[in-house]
């Protein structure tokens, strides 16, 4: 992190993240190699990463939110039971070694390349919610072992969320964005104190990166989102069987 384009390619990579985090999910698919490629250790680069991630939730929390969409109180809570996993995924992650966490890293992108191509399509005509009752203590009981995972890693986690709270609470993708944007939000706050407490965080990289995800987040919360831009989602999946050939045999 000593040569000055390194920043400026932060807070552009920072915006690509923020948008296509709050838009779908998977940006942390390409901060985690990119922060691991400019030389941070991998837990560190995993630790870095939630500075940009809370502040990014954060305001892509407040657009939805300044555009009338919010699912408060069963976003919070999803959120408290996932901030408690997220606690147990956040220790995972600061003991694990960075061979085994860049291979684990590899598996997960590719994984998550079939997610973004096999999905099924999310239609947004207006559905009948179901967010009481049996429907959201087993949301509850789901989003605690989603919080192990996002406290471990995160990447690629949104996508998952998002077929969830579609699929099986009968949420459209607006209202499933703007309940998983909030959720990321508390249980990112656990992860991240974590790997403080752990000395895992490089604060200025963090917070230059969180410029442009904050921008990104913002911005995608405000427009439509009821179909991703096909030109990130190519990208996305040629970046990520790119840089998980990279994780697993050059590192």
């Amino acid at each position: 992190m000593e040569e000055w384009y390194h920043y400026p390619l932060l807070v552009i990579v920072g915006f690509a993240v923020g948008f296509i985090n709050t838009v779908a999910g998977g940006g942390s698919l390409l901060s985690l190699p990119v922060l691991i490629f400019l030389g941070l250790p991998p837990s560190v680069a995993n630790g870095t990463n939630r500075v940009a991630i809370v502040i990014q939730t954060a305001l892509a929390t407040a657009g939805f939110k300044s555009k009338g969409v919010s699912t408060a109180p069963f976003n919070i809570y999803l959120g408290i039971s996932a901030l408690i996993g997220a606690i147990i995924g956040a220790h995972i992650a600061v003991d694990i070694k960075g061979e085994t966490f860049n291979k684990i890293l590899a598996i997960i992108m590719i994984l998550v390349v079939f997610i973004i191509i096999f999905k099924p399509k999310m239609k947004l005509a207006e559905m009948q919610e179901r967010i009481t009752g049996k429907y959201l203590w087993i949301g509850i009981l789901a989003f605690f072992f989603f919080g192990i995972y996002g406290g471990f890693i995160n990447a690629g986690l949104g996508f998952i969320i998002i077929l969830f709270l579609h699929y099986f609470n009968q949420m459209t993708l607006v209202r499933a964005n703007a309940t998983k944007v909030a959720v990321v939000f508390i249980y990112t706050l656990s992860a991240l104190t974590v790997f403080i407490l752990n000395d895992k965080v490089i604060w200025k990289v963090g917070l230059i990166m969180a410029i442009g995800n904050a921008t990104g987040a913002w911005v995608a919360s405000r427009v439509s989102v009821d179909k991703g831009d096909g030109f990130i989602k190519s990208f996305l999946v040629i970046m990520v069987v790119v840089m998980s050939i990279k994780l697993w045999f050059f590192t």
